[in-house]
């Protein structure tokens, strides 16, 4: 096989790969599976609200992280409740919710972390 019908061959290959991972994205989860992301979603919410305010009371995060870090968990409940507005939820934006979750708290281990010292 030449160069040039290789690269086409995987040229349409990665073309159909695409087509397909696209509509499953776009396909909304089942209901079943949709309230317990829901469920999961805001349990780790809860968590991650408790964390910023242990680690702010113990001082391991100062009134600026804290701010910041609160700010992040109201931009993912905005995100998740845009998310349930029209009634379905896709993979893709559950997975959208679940990589901002997880991006604030790899950010809230971080910060709780900095080797910062209560009042400095």
């Amino acid at each position: 096989m030449t160069h040039f019908k290789k690269s086409l061959f995987a040229t349409a290959a990665f073309a159909c790969g695409l087509v397909a991972l696209s509509s499953h994205a776009a396909t909304p989860l089942p209901d079943d599976l949709a309230e317990r992301q829901e469920v999961r979603v805001e349990k780790r919410q809860d968590l991650q609200a408790d964390r910023i305010t242990q680690g702010a009371a113990s001082g391991q995060l100062t009134e600026r992280e804290q701010a910041r870090l609160e700010h992040r968990q109201r931009k993912i409940g905005r995100l998740e409740r845009r998310t349930e507005a029209d009634g379905q939820v896709t993979y893709r934006e559950a997975a959208r919710v679940e990589r901002a979750q997880d991006h604030a708290s790899r950010s809230i281990a971080r910060l709780r972390h900095d080797r910062q010292r209560p009042g400095r």
